[in-house]
């Protein structure tokens, strides 16, 4: 397939805000696109060249880009930085020089999807002496065979900064729409912009969608689920099994206020846990060998030597997956400690043995997903515990399977639960009993109750220089959360609960102004006057005293006094809130009715 036929959707689905208008271009895209080409198709959607869970990189920064820009276009290196200050997007910047150079010496060949492909994704096995001349050559042999739109989308794919808003639930239903479409009669209204289906077909068409949902979440791929549903149909996407050596998303809970709450959602009896303050461990055995994954899916074995050599002991199976949750604790008292006292060990590249001795953790076990050829996913919860704990053998503070009560009563459910913040945990999770596994899920089966108002994971946008005793460091913080494409909108600015003292002043707790800029300098784009954007790559928690209505900011709302509580190194921009979250909590707010 020609690169251009995938740039044009990409303009007309950068070109719209409605979910099902993208839908809709990705499908009759998907419907002409060969077996061949759909796991390249599938991936440039995403503007990934990797799977998700893949821990390869493309290694191309924005000043290599910056580099390839001028080898293509011939225009001057400081102009080209001066529009990118301006701009504030490389693809753009790239588009408009390209665009001012004739046709002539624009196009030497047509390009194809396999051509861009391969070439971006060469430039992660690069290395050794002339690297930074081949990756720069790699990408400007792409762009001088570009046509400006495409231009700028080779750029905006090799930094990973697609920008066109398309979201997990666009691509499943642009699946079901261009492979079982025809058969249930999908067609999408224009002018309405709705599906028009006959009502006898409702049914069957959320069966396939949630089928082609379930098959994404044992996969967390895209590709292997599109081939599947073109090749074979509902069969191959039922057919899709959960494996042991891939990180798949882990099941996540819905807020509710109370203990009663808790029983109407999950019903009674309930499996009752406490929930740790601590970060998602994902742990795969296969070949002999312990992988940990974060619940962003990124690889920290090297970092927790300790906890694989622990887990590879002491949990019995050739073969599995399971699911906990590492808590720190003081090596002297024996006291769990607060999630952003460990948190650096995610992220700790040196020196880990001696981190982890001053920092040592305990795994709490809550679930198996996989174990020995057997897919525990669909097993009922109460099963998969009983299972886990003929599993696993414990060992107080290294590995140990989550404490739970199991009751229908009120009363001693409130018991557990101040138990749990007595213990120095964040509340309790509450678990139907019977519910199945459902990766990424927040509807579930599972929800959780916290002492105070949810907390909101927030994506940094931009800041502002500071002055007097903070120049030189960013602050006021602009935050933003995810809209249904995916991308940022604005909900405030955060400028409270950073620490003033310098980076080695610091003890324990705690987020500095100074550990921020350090992060967020690199990831600057464009600058005005004192106020910078930044790329959406580091995400905090908030806690706030309200959410109201506001015009000012592009999500619609406002936090009313967000203060940043701690940063969360173990979450990516993909696991920031969505603007239907913040919705839900805004409605939720004194009874306020829809």
């Amino acid at each position: 397939m020609d690169y251009s036929e995938l740039v044009e959707v990409y303009e007309k689905i950068e070109g719209t805000s409605k979910r099902l208008l993208k839908t809709y271009y990705i499908s009759e895209l998907l419907k002409k696109t060969s077996v061949e080409d759909l796991e390249i198709i599938m991936l440039l959607l995403q503007g990934k060249i990797f799977p998700a869970w893949d821990e390869t990189k493309i290694g191309m920064s924005d000043k290599l880009i910056l580099k390839a820009i001028n080898k293509a276009t011939g225009a001057d290196a400081k102009k080209i930085e001066s529009e990118w200050k301006k701009i504030g997007d490389l693809g753009k910047v790239t588009y408009n020089l390209t665009h001012t150079k004739s046709q002539a010496t624009l196009f030497s060949s047509k390009l194809t999807i396999k051509k861009v492909f391969d070439n971006i994704r060469k430039l992660a096995t690069l290395t050794g002496e002339g690297t930074v001349d081949k990756k720069v050559s790699l990408v400007s042999e792409l762009m001088t065979s570009a046509s400006p739109s495409e231009a700028k989308y080779i750029v905006r794919t090799v930094l990973e900064e697609l920008r066109v808003g398309v979201g997990e639930s666009s691509l499943r239903d642009a699946i079901v729409w261009a492979y079982f479409g025809e058969e249930i009669g999908v067609k999408y209204d224009f002018e309405k912009n709705d599906i028009m289906l006959d009502d006898e077909k409702r049914e069957k068409y959320k069966d396939i969608v949630d089928t082609t949902q379930r098959a994404f979440d044992l996969t967390n791929e895209f590709s292997e689920v599109a081939k599947a549903a073109k090749t074979v149909g509902i069969t191959g996407l039922l057919d899709m099994k959960l494996l042991p050596g891939k990180p798949i998303k882990v099941m996540l809970c819905q807020k509710v206020a109370s203990v009663e709450e808790g029983f109407e959602t999950v019903g009674t009896p309930a499996q009752i846990e406490y929930k740790y303050d601590g970060f998602r461990m994902q742990i795969h055995k296969i070949d002999n060998k312990i992988n940990i994954y974060t619940r962003r899916l990124e690889n920290v074995t090297a970092q927790f030597p300790e906890v694989a050599a622990t887990v590879s002991k002491h949990v019995k199976g050739e073969e599995f997956l399971i699911d906990g949750e590492a808590v720190g604790f003081d090596p002297s008292t024996s006291k769990y400690l607060p999630f952003q006292s460990v948190s650096q060990r995610i992220r700790r590249k040196y020196d880990i043995e001696e981190t982890a001795k001053d920092l040592p953790i305990e795994l709490n076990l809550f679930d198996i997903l996989y174990h020995d050829g057997k897919d525990y996913s669909e097993v009922p919860l109460n099963e998969r515990r009983e299972f886990l704990e003929k599993i696993v053998e414990q060992v107080k503070r290294k590995i140990v399977i989550a404490k739970v009560d199991y009751t229908d009563n009120v009363e001693e459910a409130r018991r557990f639960y101040e138990e749990a913040l007595k213990a120095g945990n964040e509340g309790i999770i509450m678990k139907r009993h019977d519910s199945v596994y459902k990766p990424g899920s927040r509807v579930g089966g599972w929800v959780k109750i916290k002492p105070v108002m949810e907390s909101l994971d927030v994506v940094i946008v931009g800041a502002e220089w500071g002055e007097g005793k903070r120049s030189g460091w960013l602050t006021s913080f602009t935050i933003g959360v995810l809209d249904e494409s995916g991308l940022p909108v604005e909900i405030g600015k955060v400028g409270t609960g950073i620490k003033e003292l310098d980076q080695t002043e610091l003890e324990g707790e705690g987020v500095t102004f100074e550990v921020l800029t350090n992060l967020l300098k690199p990831l600057i784009i464009s600058e005005k006057g004192k106020e910078v954007k930044v790329k959406p790559k580091i995400v905090i928690e908030v806690h706030y005293e309200e959410i109201q209505k506001s015009p000012t900011y592009s999500s619609g709302y406002a936090l009313r006094f967000p203060r940043l509580t701690r940063l969360r190194a173990d979450r990516g921009v993909d696991d920031a809130s969505t603007l239907d979250l913040v919705e839900e909590f805004y409605f939720a707010q004194r009874g306020r009715g829809n």
